[in-house]
């Protein structure tokens, strides 16, 4: 790819910062780490596999999404951190989601499954050092900083969050 068509900073980025209000990476992660602890189980499992729309997930392929996400942004962060020099693919959500089994499992599964993930991304953004936080990461049309896939991270479970408390959490009653 040809550096004049690579974005520095993508727009989407803003969205990630402003999602995670200023907070340090190690911040944002323990922060939602917590709003995964603090979701209400019984409460999600009242809405059950209802979507608050036609052709929209579940919550329970939202919270597979998420799972399923986190772990592609581990993967390229690990591509990056040791140097590997590749750039990784894009992957297609829509795909991903329809090839998931995740409403045959329950909310408790993938709850738990989303919490061990969060921890060992936890583990492994603690284990980088500054050098390898702030090293500078291609792939697609982007660049920016190894970090910032971790903000991503935790910015991503925010938008989910939200969206399953604006659209979802009012379908159990």
């Amino acid at each position: 790819m040809k550096s004049q068509n690579i974005k520095k900073n993508p727009e989407f980025l803003e969205y990630v910062l402003k999602l995670n209000e200023g907070n340090s990476l190690l911040e944002a992660l323990q922060l939602s780490l917590k709003q995964i602890e603090d979701l209400d189980i019984s409460h999600l499992n009242r809405i059950g596999l209802k979507s608050y729309e036609r052709d929209k997930w579940t919550i329970n392929k939202i919270l597979q999404h998420l799972i399923d996400w986190e772990r592609i942004w581990c993967f390229r962060a690990i591509i990056f951190a040791r140097n590997e020099g590749s750039i990784p693919d894009a992957y297609d959500q829509e795909t991903m989601g329809k090839n998931s089994n995740a409403d045959e499992l329950s909310i408790e599964q993938l709850v738990n499954e989303l919490l061990i993930t969060r921890q060992s991304t936890i583990m492994m953004f603690e284990s980088f050092s500054d050098k390898i936080l702030n090293m500078s990461c291609v792939f697609f049309e982007y660049e920016m900083p190894l970090y910032t896939m971790g903000l991503t991270i935790a910015a991503h479970q925010i938008h989910h969050f939200n969206v399953i408390k604006e659209k979802y959490l009012p379908l159990a009653d």
